[in-house]
């Protein structure tokens, strides 16, 4: 999907909201100035959080917002080395009471959950963002209705 304006895109956060439940992990790529804490913040909209409340977290890195689920927005962009992340306290916050919305998810390495939904944002030019959502948090089946993935 293209967005044309930052409205347009906090709207497809808040969209994407509307699916999510405690547990669930969005994962947002791209580059610096794309628009990720934009969608980040309309899908914290979508949650139930106030506009105002919901900021980059770059200095603080994991930022913690109550609305109609608790929402964690973690931004790894200083983040340089996996090793770093030991002290975020991650294993906690993924896939646990809330909802988490992780910035620069590249950088999650070994954190990254085989789950999660992959919010992928790139440049078209001037305000147009193409914006890519990979759904992930559903487990395959197989054709005998049973899980494929092992137990």
């Amino acid at each position: 999907m293209i967005t044309r304006s930052e409205a347009e895109t906090r709207a497809r956060g808040e969209a994407l909201a509307r699916t999510l439940r405690p547990g669930d992990v969005v994962l947002l790529f791209g580059d610096l100035g794309m628009g990720k804490t934009v969608f980040a913040r309309g899908l914290a909209r979508g949650l139930g959080v106030p506009d105002a409340d919901v900021r980059s977290p770059s200095f603080t890195l994991v930022n913690r917002y109550a609305g109609r689920q608790t929402v964690y927005h973690i931004d790894l962009y200083r983040i340089d080395r996996p090793e770093e992340l030991q002290e975020l306290g991650l294993e906690e916050i993924l896939g646990g009471d809330g909802v988490a919305v992780v910035e620069w998810a590249e950088r999650l390495g070994p954190y990254r959950p085989a789950r999660a939904v992959a919010v992928r944002l790139a440049d078209r030019g001037g305000n147009l963002r193409a914006i890519t959502i990979e759904d992930g948090r559903r487990t395959p089946v197989t054709p005998s209705g049973n899980s494929a993935l092992p137990s």
